[in-house]
């Protein structure tokens, strides 16, 4: 009897074989793919693999590159030629899987996961499989998860599969279609391919970052006052009990009142309070945490919390879960951590009953976050630190809170109220366990009630309101957390996608012109593409599916009526939409001012990117653009160009837009250039070779000329 595995990636595949079987063999095709062969039950067992989604949607041939709403699925190697990787894994499930007797979808447990397993059963290995297969359940790799899964496999869930295609076929018909649109409208108004992205999460979540954009432009300070006086006793600060002063008046007349005046302590109060244990982690806690801590990305700390999952160190990471279940074998897990020596300082002192401090947030798939145990071998340094991270926290929910005291002191001056307060650990609980949270431990002053104290110095600073802060990639993933925008295994590739497509750059998130004037004219022409409610509705109707409170065929048709409601809306006011694209688009690439007084645009062309004048073709102005440059903020001293950045690694280098700046004596002579080329009138340079130096222009590849060393010294004599 033979049985295939399918698993979603390689690293899965090798260890539900070794686990299953210690003396599994591995097996390769086609020289690139590896498989498993085991025997387990008097079964013969191949275990395969995919890398992700093997097959991706696409409309009918006749209408590719067209506005579709018939779709089929299709080899991602065919569909996109960045996806070639994908052929020999499919070739390899296509070979194994034929005529099996029985399947076992082994894939992440989660919507993405069961439809990639879906779809791999059902078109490679034929659809008669979907009723010889079983679904294996884990959260973490371990050899015992793995077994446990085996053994009690369960049915596919059907409604995960249809929350999976559904939800694919929605973000084709609001992102490719709509895109399509947008594009179209700038090619019939203006002539000119434009190639723009849109999307069901994408365009909503850049909205959100448009309107804190101009609520930070449009914000008009406020001036108000603080009033602070330094006391002549341990450099203790007290501040005026009124905080922040709109007035000027009032402020003068505090401060006036009470310049060159003691301050007699009025009274002191002492309190005690606790801070409790942190939460389990789920993925937005642990991205949240990791950006805090170690300045990492979203996307960052997810690839090296999958990467953790995958060599079975920690449990499956796209969670939602704050809550741990005893089931997870606490004192398993911590005896097996007790090995590292830096763990098992903390690990000694937790207490005899393990009850961890839950957070609310559940999901029936997995539990949150934790070490599964087993220590690594060998991490990079951002698997090292999430790896720390998460057990370090595991360690924590466990231990009882820290406890504060706090003095709380008011002191009078001239009858004006000032107050200062300081706060000390008395038990460090949770804390003494957890290195990444810092510990207020602050000094008590030795002061009475009624003492008399003397001022040093009173001072007023006059401050200004602040604008709302931007939002950085971890505040930006709890917003749409919070307005149920997106999915825990979505967020932070949709943030990444806004980035790659130059909608938004920097590490406080600043929108550029392009992606400001992208939803202002959507919202002047086809406001249901940026509105939140539209994204949330179809979001909540994606997770009824799940819940069987709604079908797939009705949450589709819902989302192709609401996208053809938006075409409709770019179709009547195509000119409008295409002009104001195009304009924005010009407007976000303008790097510079061309000397005829039109501006200078970075544009694409068949030979690659090149800066050219906006008042083509009365002025005729180019720059090319070496491959990989970078068009920076500062300016040419001597010609007052654009400068850019090219080349890699050591030979990185910032250099002026225009390759000829500089040519005369008043520019250092560059010891590599040795001449002129006699073909394109740019400079020759030295280089090395294979087979000796040689010289070669510097326009390479549009410009080949090359020479030996010889020949050109003597075509110079």
């Amino acid at each position: 009897m033979h049985e295939v595995i399918i698993c979603e990636k390689p690293s899965s595949a090798e260890k539900i074989a070794k686990a299953l079987s210690p003396g599994a063999k591995k097996k390769v095709y086609n020289k690139k793919v590896k498989y498993w062969e085991l025997t387990r039950d008097s079964k013969d067992i191949t275990v395969v693999s995919g890398v992700g989604h093997l097959y991706s949607l696409v409309p009918e041939k006749s209408k590719r590159y067209k506005v579709s709403f018939d779709l089929h699925w299709a080899p991602s190697h065919e569909v996109n030629k960045s996806s070639s990787y994908t052929r020999d894994y499919l070739r390899t499930i296509k070979k194994v899987g034929k005529n099996a007797d029985s399947y076992i979808h082994a894939c992440d447990y989660d919507v993405e996961g069961t439809l990639i397993g879906f779809n791999a059963l059902k078109y490679a290995c034929g659809e008669d499989s979907l009723s010889k297969a079983s679904r294996m359940k884990f959260s973490t790799l371990t050899k015992k998860d793995i077994i446990d899964a085996y053994e009690n496999r369960i049915d596919i869930d059907m409604h995960q599969v249809d929350n999976g295609i559904a939800r694919h076929i929605l973000d084709y018909y609001f992102g490719m279609n709509i895109s399509i649109a947008l594009s179209n409208s700038v090619r019939k108004t203006k002539h000119r391919f434009l190639k723009l992205s849109v999307g069901r999460v994408q365009t909503p979540t850049l909205s959100i970052l448009v309107k804190r954009e101009k609520e930070i432009r449009e914000f008009v300070p406020e001036p108000y006052w603080v009033i602070r006086a330094i006391l002549d006793f341990e450099g203790i600060e007290i501040k005026h009990v009124a905080g922040n002063i709109f007035d000027r008046e009032l402020a003068e007349e505090i401060f006036n009142k009470c310049n060159g005046k003691d301050a007699v302590v009025d009274k002191i109060n002492f309190t005690n309070s606790k801070t409790r244990p942190p939460v389990p982690f789920n993925l937005s806690g642990l991205q949240a945490e990791a950006y805090s801590v170690f300045g990492f990305s979203p996307k960052r700390t997810q690839i090296a919390a999958q990467n953790l999952y995958s060599a079975g160190y920690t449990s499956y990471p796209r969670t939602s879960s704050q809550k741990l279940p005893e089931s997870l074998g606490f004192d398993s897990i911590f005896k097996q951590l007790s090995a590292n020596p830096e763990f098992k300082k903390h690990i000694s002192k937790l207490p005899s009953k393990l009850v961890p401090h839950n957070g609310r947030k559940d999901d029936a798939a997995h539990p949150p976050i934790h070490p599964t145990g087993i220590l690594p071998k060998k991490l990079n340094s951002d698997e090292q630190k999430i790896y720390s991270l998460i057990v370090y926290r595991f360690i924590a929910v466990f231990f009882e809170s820290a406890k504060f005291e706090t003095m709380s002191a008011t002191l009078d001056i001239e009858g004006e109220k000032f107050r200062f307060k300081r706060r000390r650990v008395t038990h460090k609980g949770w804390m003494e366990h957890y290195p990444f949270k810092k510990i207020d431990d602050e000094k008590f002053p030795d002061v009475q009630e009624g003492d008399i104290m003397s001022v040093k110095e009173l001072i007023s600073d006059e401050k200004e309101t602040k604008p709302p802060a931007r939002y950085n990639q971890a505040s930006l993933i709890k917003e749409l957390e919070k307005k149920n925008l997106g999915t825990k295994a979505t967020r932070a590739d949709i943030i990444d996608k806004l980035y790659d497509r130059k909608y938004i750059d920097g590490t406080k998130i600043e929108v550029n012109q392009l992606g400001e004037n992208l939803i202002d004219t959507l919202n002047t022409y086809c406001d249901n593409l940026t509105s939140e409610e539209l994204t949330r509705d179809l979001e909540n109707k994606l997770e009824g599916i799940n819940q069987d409170k709604a079908t797939k065929e009705s949450v589709i048709n819902e989302g192709e009526k609401d996208v053809k409601e938006i075409l409709t809306d770019i179709d009547k006011n195509v000119n409008g939409i295409g002009s104001k694209l195009y304009e924005a688009y010009q407007a976000s690439n303008i790097v510079g001012e061309c000397k005829c007084g039109g501006k200078l645009v970075k544009r694409s062309g068949r030979y690659g990117d090149f800066v050219g004048c906006t008042n083509y073709p009365d002025c005729n102005v180019t720059y090319s653009l070496p491959r990989n440059a970078s068009i920076i903020k500062s300016t040419c001293e001597r010609c007052g160009l654009p400068m850019i950045i090219a080349g890699k690694g050591k030979n990185k280098q910032e250099m002026c837009l225009d390759p000829n700046c500089g040519k005369d004596k008043t520019k250092p002579h560059d010891p590599k250039v040795v001449g002129e080329c006699p073909k394109c009138g740019k400079d020759l340079l030295k280089r090395s070779g294979r087979f000796g130096d040689f010289v070669g222009c510097s326009g390479f590849p549009k410009c080949n000329f090359t020479c030996s060393l010889e020949e050109l010294e003597s075509k110079l004599k």
